[in-house]
């Protein structure tokens, strides 16, 4: 039984789905990085980003309707969601709502906002639109590893704009302020506006991530950023457990992190793709995804337990 379901598998079927994974890996990675601000530096669980990302991705795509250039409207995609996280910021900081709530609150507002920015459900810009910064048909194009060149390019600029810009005297403010925001005030550091600022530079890249994500598939839906935090969760985290170890203690493991969570998305959207190979049902993806998410939140703690146990044994 077992041999006759393996031989019914094509492996030359899921090698022609690597150049697809590897691209939508980078577009989510972006995704990613913004999770990766809130979750790791800030220490704010922000559900913002289920909502945000569609939110870049509605704006991205009825600009381009509109007649603008789509690499334009990226920049409008990344502002949307930049005015997300500080819709939650001020929620937090101004009215006292907890984060987690307050998260919660705008990601249930933008389902409407993106309704209202759309018109309905979804929106097309058509698979033959020119000039897409990413689209799927790029993938499978005769120059396609000039497109997949320019997206690792595009993925290590913004690697160096992240790192760049946390190596500031303001980043650093929100380094400090998610480390110990006690010891940030007691150093007159305003944590309510490095908290804000955070929140909207994260949703900045995750609308971003939509816009880019909303012309590769050339469409943007109202229910596509569902799942988001879970996806962006299993980067980090997979890029942390893998490639962890690897920088600990260099003068660059900064910079070594944040690239590594394009890898880590990269990673997850390859186990997916097996998955669906193995001709699993896609109603349990995202079954799949939080059981990924918590195998890999688990690892650290039990390798950790095992170790202190081993201790004790000696």
């Amino acid at each position: 039984m077992i041999v006759e379901y393996f031989s019914l598998l094509d492996p030359a079927a899921l090698m022609r789905n690597i150049p697809g994974t590897v691209a939508q890996g980078l577009i989510w990675g972006i995704m990613a990085l913004g999770v990766y601000i809130t979750f790791r530096i800030l220490d704010f669980a922000d559900l913002t980003v289920d909502g945000s990302l569609a939110t870049g991705g509605a704006v991205a795509v009825m600009l381009i309707q509109g007649g603008m250039h789509p690499a334009v409207s990226l920049i409008f995609a990344f502002l949307a969601g930049m005015l997300a996280g500080m819709v939650t910021g001020l929620l937090h900081t101004a009215l006292g709502i907890p984060g987690i709530l307050a998260s919660i609150l705008t990601q249930i507002s933008l389902y409407s906002i993106n309704l209202g920015i759309m018109g309905k459900a979804n929106q097309s810009v058509g698979i033959t639109q020119q000039n897409l910064v990413a689209s799927i048909k790029y993938v499978s194009a005769d120059d396609s590893l000039v497109f997949f060149a320019k997206m690792i390019l595009g993925c290590l600029i913004l690697v160096a704009a992240v790192y760049w810009f946390f190596g500031t005297e303001l980043g650093a403010s929100i380094r400090a302020t998610g480390c110990n925001p006690q010891m940030a005030r007691a150093q007159g550091i305003n944590t309510n506006y490095t908290k804000v600022l955070a929140l909207m530079i994260s949703n900045g890249l995750v609308g971003l991530s939509g816009g880019i994500y909303a012309q590769y598939q050339s469409s943007a839906d109202v229910n596509m950023g569902r799942g988001a935090i879970v996806i962006g969760l299993a980067a980090v985290i997979i890029s942390e457990v893998i490639f962890g170890k690897l920088c600990a203690g260099k003068k660059i493991a900064f910079a070594y992190t944040l690239a590594a969570i394009f890898v880590g998305s990269i990673l997850y959207y390859m186990a997916c793709s097996l998955v669906i190979w193995l001709k699993v049902d896609s109603n349990y993806m995202k079954l799949f995804s939080a059981i990924v998410v918590a195998f890999f939140l688990a690892v650290p703690y039990l390798k950790e337990k095992h170790a202190v146990k081993n201790r004790r044994a000696k």
